[in-house]
């Protein structure tokens, strides 16, 4: 590998997370952090994505190729080329796979839970992917799906509107959201999402949002007008909805079709017909692993030819020339000792190689190579290594009550709290202001948590960067400023004299490995809660128990100890798992079953467990998978399907209709009787209703919680959308003057104050520069009034036309 390669990947990190960079000029460029998920259609991208806990275990790396529809053959070779040779730099251990526009994986589009955007044109053209806190931006976006969203731009016109899909209007201060009467409700919930993703990584949380219902427009004249005035008024009726399109139809043959798994020899010409056992992949040679025409792997031999491993992704492609495939199917490659889950998954047993050696320690994320190397600071999402000044207020009586220092980290889930943090850079203050919100809270206190944090951003005139923190989702710096102090209380408050109802015993379960990373979360106190991977804490009257599952590591004990000192001062006791005291569990209530499956214990299990999304929502029944799960994944209006290997569990939404469930129990069983491993027919396949799931499911998610679709007995299924995505949206919006926006209702404002917002005056006449300040004359065209009147007027033309004034 060449020097000039070498220079292109010393700013490659291993920590956990994404890396991205695009193709410009032939040369690898990264992309910025505030612009991940936004891919422009003229260009090829390369992903390197790098799992949360990093061990020399395979499928700890991805590598993603990702080609735009109007990206060039010469773009496409040069990423291609790029993602072998980086493949050798880090080792060979990472998977390679080959996205193509509008037929991503769903391992890619996990990566970006607010969605994809495609944006025309690319980065040779000019093109930047985002300017952040820019608002001289006018663009209509077409947004399509409910589970893994995508988002493409188009012309802004009606005529690119349709009745099955979301849309959204962005005009730079301002962006609507568009409902179709087609569209339902996970797919508005997630354009909603798509949209306060927007406003607060790329525009600083100051974005005003409101919401169109598409058949009950005249419920929003204000906005319609600001709609009409930017694409001119509607002629017509809008064009009938398409449906969504191949991507999800994927997945769908890719459970079905297992069984016609052919494996070739790297030159083609020996056919061999494989009953997929490992044993019989020769390390001296490549294979192509052809799933049916639904996929291509290639699986690279140790002992392979280097010239035979560098041509394994154009072999790949070429395969998929010669056998008339689409040139959209989904290409993986491998190295032996470094196959993917799913790669595994087809062959009915995996023995690893040395696979009883110990454990390999887990990396821990050193902040001080903050200061010396910025680009780690972008890829930990860490402004700064956490070290720098905090402030937090308790909304009390709707007012900021400073909270005492000595409380600290200590947050109450009845409560809502504001948290400054500042930090220098070049010697100037930068802030970053926190909105925790409380799940107990009132409507009355998150408004009020909004309100205030307006008048603290106008205190610091506009300075601070704000960020809304729902209790359980704390981003890591938010963990990281506590040094491993931070408790989370469920309930309760932290305001005085308030006596908080105080119960015989309260749990907490700790999670992380360091000082960055750890948080306590309380649990209900009883035995079901506990989980062999992690540490509890269990306060009693008199004494505190320190409970270390089978499958914590040491320095998630260590870290245990750190929050059992701040937790209580009472007397500790050890407690290892299997050797309890009787008291322990009286103080639980007794014993009960619990997410203690050996399994669990195990730092990367022989197979991942895989969950399947089952829906008819788009009239023909899919069975999606989902990729990077979490709890927020199960959708309370489908059935979804989770394989733990030895038994499949079908959770059954509250929502859910009849012909879902019959469907998903029938393709459980082809899933089975097709898998090309061989599974047994006699698979234990489960039944898991919301609300009411055993430990042997909610082991296998990270955070489980109990609580999370029920309020005080009753489903939250009640609450309208409109209110979730209003409150959603509205809760940090801010006024022009700072003044923060009504939660009841989407805008209160009048029309003339909507468009003071916009950077421009939308689809005003030739002369709408003529409305204009001097200040924002000179800041939108660049240049005073004076000189503008000076140029002629095809130069004239052209300046407006890029500021948006046609």
């Amino acid at each position: 590998m060449t020097e000039k390669v070498l220079d292109e990947f010393k700013g490659i990190c291993y920590k956990p997370g994404l890396q991205i960079w695009t193709i410009n000029n032939m040369k690898m460029v990264p992309v910025p952090e505030v612009a991940f998920g936004n891919f422009f259609e003229g260009d090829c991208y390369i992903v390197l994505h790098v799992s949360r806990h990093v061990t020399l275990e395979a499928g700890s790396m991805n590598i993603h190729y990702w080609i735009g529809t109007h990206s060039s053959q010469d773009e496409q070779g040069a990423a291609a080329i790029y993602v072998t040779q980086l493949d050798e730099y880090l080792g060979g251990s990472p998977v390679q796979h080959r996205e193509v526009q509008g037929y991503e994986s769903p391992k890619f589009k996990g990566y970006f839970k607010s969605g994809l955007i495609y944006k025309k044109g690319g980065v040779a053209s000019g093109f930047k992917h985002v300017d952040t806190n820019v608002y001289n931006i006018l663009r209509l976006l077409h947004v399509k799906g409910s589970k893994n969203v995508t988002a493409r731009e188009v012309e802004v016109s009606w005529k690119s509107f349709n009745t099955g899909d979301v849309f959204l209007l962005d005009m730079g201060k301002a962006i609507v959201q568009w409902n179709s009467p087609q569209s339902n409700r996970k797919e508005k919930l997630k354009a909603c999402m798509l949209a306060q993703d927007i406003r607060d990584r790329e525009r600083g949380g100051r974005v005003q949002i409101g919401v169109v219902e598409g058949d009950c427009e005249e419920a929003t004249p204000e906005l319609m007008k600001v709609m009409n005035s930017v694409l001119g008024q509607r002629t017509g009726p809008l064009r009938e909805a398409v449906p969504d399109d191949i991507p999800d139809q994927y997945q769908t043959a890719n459970i079905k079709l297992y069984h016609k798994i052919l494996f070739y020899l790297k030159s083609l010409s020996l056919f061999l017909s494989l009953s997929l056992s490992p044993s019989l992949t020769l390390s001296q040679d490549c294979y192509i692993v052809d799933v049916g025409g639904v996929s291509v792997s290639v699986w690279k031999g140790k002992r392979a030819t280097n010239e035979e491993r560098r041509a394994a992704l154009e072999r790949a492609v070429g395969f998929i020339k010669a056998k008339n495939y689409p040139p959209t199917t989904p290409v993986e490659v491998m190295s032996d000792g470094a196959e993917s889950a799913m790669f595994k998954q087809l062959f009915k047993s995996w023995n690893e190689p040395g696979q009883t050696r110990a454990k390999v320690d887990r990396v821990k994320f050193d902040v001080m190579e903050l200061h010396a190397e910025p680009k780690l600071a972008a890829q930990q999402r860490m402004v700064d290594d956490a070290s720098g000044e905090v402030q937090i207020w308790r909304i009390e009586n709707l007012e900021l009550q400073e909270v005492p220092r000595s409380t600290y980290g200590q947050f109450y889930g009845g409560d809502c709290y504001l948290v400054l943090y500042t930090y220098q850079k070049a010697t100037k203050p930068q802030y970053i202001l926190y909105m925790w919100l409380g799940r107990h809270a009132t409507q009355d206190e998150i408004t009020a948590c909004a309100y205030q944090a307006v008048n603290v951003d106008n205190r610091y005139n506009g300075a601070p960067v704000q960020v809304r923190v729902t209790m359980g989702k704390e981003p890591r710096h938010f963990l990281a400023i506590f040094k491993g102090r931070l408790i989370i209380y469920e309930g309760g408050t932290g305001k005085p004299g308030v006596v908080s109802p105080d119960s015989a015993a309260r749990l907490f379960q700790v999670r992380g490995t360091n000082e960055a990373n750890t948080k306590a979360t309380e649990v209900p106190a009883r035995a079901s809660s506990l989980n062999s991977n992690d540490v509890f804490l269990l306060k009693t009257g008199d004494l505190t128990y320190m409970w270390y599952g089978k499958g914590c590591s040491g320095d998630e004990r260590e870290m245990g100890k750190t929050v059992a000192d701040v937790l209580s001062k009472q007397e500790k006791q050890i407690v290892m798992e299997g050797q309890e005291p009787p008291h322990f569990w009286v103080a639980l209530g007794g014993k009960a079953p619990y997410a203690n499956d050996k399994r669990l214990e195990k730092e990367t299990a022989l197979h991942s467990p895989r969950l399947f999304e089952c829906s008819n929502q788009t009239g023909q029944f899919r069975m999606t998978e989902v990729a990077h799960f979490t709890q927020d994944d199960l959708d309370e209006d489908d059935v979804m399907l989770l394989d733990t290997w030895e038994e499949l569990f079908l959770w059954i939404g509250n929502s859910a209709n009849q012909y879902e469930i019959q469907e998903t129990y029938s393709s459980a069983a082809e899933y089975l009787k097709t898998h090309p491993a061989g599974r047994d027919a006699d698979t234990p396949i489960i039944t898991v209703k919301q609300g009411v799931e055993p430990p042997t499911f909610t082991g296998w998610f990270d955070a489980w919680d109990p609580h999370k679709w029920s309020v005080s007995g009753c489903n939250t299924r009640s609450e309208p959308l409109e209110g979730q995505c209003h409150l959603l949206i509205n809760s940090i919006t801010l006024g022009r003057d700072g003044e923060m926006t009504s939660l009841r209702t989407p805008f209160l404002m009048q029309p003339l104050m909507f468009l003071s917002l916009l950077p421009y005056p939308p689809r005003m006449p030739s002369l709408a520069q003529e409305y204009l300040s001097d200040a924002d004359f000179e800041s939108l065209l660049g240049c005073s009034r004076k000189d503008f009147q000076r140029l002629p007027k095809w130069r004239q033309s052209d300046l407006k036309k890029k500021a948006g004034l046609f």
